[in-house]
């Protein structure tokens, strides 16, 4: 099976659904991105971009409300928090890491630090 996500004219991923691999596949039974895309418009109209579980296509598993970053060929998740900056991998990384010792952090923007959440 394949995913296809749907991309509004701002590139925001609409609805992601799944396509049968012979609806995606050549005469020759290999799959072609485009044969899917097509199937999908002509289906229910609009853009449609291939995307995958295991982000071997386009770095990120589509979801609604991710953009379609055409630049980078990616899906990117929403920006959570203005301070963290995308890195190549097309993942959001704040300005400082995460502490690794163990307790259990929440980000706090106003400060953009890691505050330890007490239990």
């Amino acid at each position: 099976m394949a995913h296809f996500a749907k991309i509004d004219s701002n590139n925001i991923v609409v609805s992601v659904i799944v396509v049968d691999n012979k609806d995606t596949a050549d005469a020759n039974g290999v799959e072609k991105e485009y044969i899917g895309a097509a199937f999908c418009e002509r289906l229910f109209g609009g853009t449609w971009k291939q995307t995958s579980y295991n982000g071997n296509i386009r770095k990120n598993y589509a979801g609604i409300g991710y953009t379609y970053q055409a630049d980078i060929d990616a899906f990117v998740a929403p920006k959570p928090y203005a301070s963290w900056t995308l890195d190549a991998n097309a993942q959001w990384q704040p300005p400082v890491a995460i502490p690794t010792d163990g307790g259990m952090y929440s980000w706090d923007e106003a400060t953009t630090a890691w505050v330890l959440n007490d239990a």
